[in-house]
Order: C-alpha cells, then structure tokens, then sequence
C-alpha cells in the first residue's frame, strides 16, 4: 500500500494539476474607487468544449477520517472543476496526471490552507473534495451543458491503494 503524506499546496507544486487560487502573489489591482483590491485571474475556467457553459455551485462536503483509504478517483474531460471554500477552512487535495486511467503511483496529496483552493485542469484525474475539520461549504466553479464530464475510476480489489494521512 502507497502512503500519501501531503505537501503545502504551492502553484510550482501544483502546475501540472491546474491552479491554485491563492491571493498571494502580484496579480491585483485597486478598483472601485479605491475600495477595493482585485485579486485578478486566479484561475482559468475552461468550460466552452462541446458548447459547455459555466456554473456556480455550493458544494457542502462532511469531513472523512484519516487515515482515508483512496478507492477512487475522477476527472472531468470536457472542463475543469474549481474549489474554494467559502470560509477559509483547510481542505486535501488528492490528483493525478490526465491518462487513461490512474494508478496509485501516480497520486499526489496537497493541504489547501485556509484562503487557498484549486482550480482542477481539464482531464486531471482528483479525489472528490476531502473536507478536514469540519462540515465545509465550497464554491465550485464547474461546467454545464451537453456531454459527459464526468469520468469515474475505481481502483480493482486486488490492486494496493493509497492511504492518506498525515504526518505530525
């Protein structure tokens, strides 16, 4: 069985997943009057494919136990699939490279700190949303429209899987 130990999610880290949305860094100007401070493209939303169309959801995820046994995995082909949650709370963050399929190997686990979420690239094989201390609401940006964006991949029953934990 692979262990997975999460690493600070930084956008080096996480480039070849998507983006992070974070309002670190130099992408912001001053609008409204002065009042304001806009965090500006913190992430792309690709949603056009197949006459796909944006959407803004709420997503209210449960916090699972760890360790976490990962079982499965999923990925959107035809958009990419954005997280925020909405008060600040810490989430995981468990991807893999765009294939096929997805082997234990292959995954890759991030802590989102508080301020922090993701923008999952088009075709990038992720956990659904692992929420950690308590009952989290996110703000999903996700596609809508004509196809299937969702593919699901269950590991078989005698391939090892990952654990999640983390370490002190």
């Amino acid at each position: 069985m692979t262990e997975l130990v999460p690493e600070p999610l930084t956008c080096e880290a996480f480039a070849p997943f998507g983006d992070v949305i974070d309002v670190q860094g130099e992408r912001r100007l001053t609008i409204n009057n002065g009042t304001t401070i806009r965090y500006d493209a913190l992430a792309r939303v690709d949603a056009a494919t197949h006459g796909g169309h944006g959407l803004i959801n709420i997503f209210r995820t449960e916090p699972l136990a760890l360790p976490l046994t990962i079982l499965m995995m999923e990925k959107h082909p035809i958009g990419s699939q954005a997280f925020m949650p909405i008060r600040g709370e810490r989430f995981l963050v468990v991807v893999a490279p765009p294939g096929d399929t997805v082997a234990p190997a292959d995954l890759r686990a991030f802590i989102a700190e508080s301020g922090q979420g993701v923008s999952y690239a088009r075709d990038t094989w992720h956990h659904p949303v692992i929420a950690m201390d308590r009952q989290t609401d996110f703000l999903v940006i996700d596609r809508g429209g004509p196809g299937n964006n969702l593919v699901e991949f269950f590991f078989p029953g005698d391939q090892p899987v990952s654990r999640l934990t983390l370490q002190p």
